[in-house]
């Protein structure tokens, strides 16, 4: 049987990578960040996610987007090691997310699709609470947690109770939470959800300079525009499948649409899914 190889290109603010697509598995001529290797997850009945092969190379900022229930938040919880993989491995940075488990949440930030804060600490309280969990010392904590609540727009509100938080400003805080410790990946999923015009594209502008400073970026949203706009490369999975991969213009280009949007409802189709 005859092999094809698609070979592209992909250049970020300080270096140049190729790499070629075979039915959808990337490998790339540098060293990776993520590497997910014939990955399924099985949930009684439901395959959640079906052979996934994938690399991520360091500081790149990749979107893996798909409908309700198409296996996205189930993939990114078992590259946390939040649940464990039917079968299949993941390794961040050469450490296996399930037998290096320690090493691994060192080196990962999380912002998980449900806020996940405590609601009778403040905003403060919160970021030194996560900060003391990652071990960083009271200067860092201080450091860190002021330059985090200035980025997120919550200084003025660093000392309320985070119950009376807006959704936007919870989101917001999570996100803080997710790199009090400086991470060297993270894993952002759905970080804008309930966010105004303006919060969005100042946790787009913090989330560029993350990228900039070399940070590897994994982001699910369904918001078309704000993966487009980020991302250097985009997978699309439906029903715990890659269908499709690469750097947004090439598949807008590829599908004749004009936008990511567009490329997403003409692979998934137009009907509506439920969250599973």
């Amino acid at each position: 049987m005859r092999l094809q190889f698609l070979f592209f290109k992909f250049t970020s603010k300080h270096e140049t990578k190729f790499f070629a697509a075979k039915s959808l598995t990337v490998i790339y001529m540098s060293e990776s960040a993520i590497k997910i290797q014939n990955l399924n997850k099985k949930f009684e009945d439901k395959l959640a996610v079906e052979n996934l092969n994938l690399e991520v190379a360091k500081g790149e900022l990749f979107g893996l987007l798909g409908p309700n229930g198409a296996g996205k938040t189930t993939t990114i919880n078992i590259l946390c090691g939040l649940i464990k993989p039917t079968s299949g491995t993941v390794q961040i940075h050469g450490f296996d997310v399930q037998n290096d488990t320690q090493k691994v949440k060192e080196l990962i930030g999380v912002c998980i699709q449900e806020t996940a804060i405590y609601p009778y600490l403040s905003g403060k309280e919160n970021l030194e609470l996560f900060g003391k969990l990652y071990g960083m010392n009271k200067k860092a904590i201080k450091e860190r947690s002021n330059l985090l609540l200035n980025k997120m727009g919550l200084a003025d509100d660093a000392k309320r109770v985070t119950a009376k938080y807006s959704g936007g400003m919870k989101r917001r805080l999570s996100l803080a939470l997710a790199f009090i410790h400086d991470p060297q990946i993270a894993f952002l999923d759905e970080p804008t959800v309930a966010m105004d015009p303006q919060s969005r594209h100042a946790v787009w502008d913090f989330i560029k300079e993350q990228k900039n400073k070399g940070k590897t970026i994994v982001l699910t949203t369904h918001y078309m525009e704000e993966a487009q706009e980020l991302c250097d490369r985009v997978g699309i999975i439906d029903h715990g499948k890659l269908i499709a991969l690469g750097v947004p213009s090439e598949l807008i280009a590829k599908n004749h649409v004009k936008n990511l949007e567009e490329v997403f409802i003409q692979l998934t189709g137009r009907n509506i899914r439920e969250e599973l």
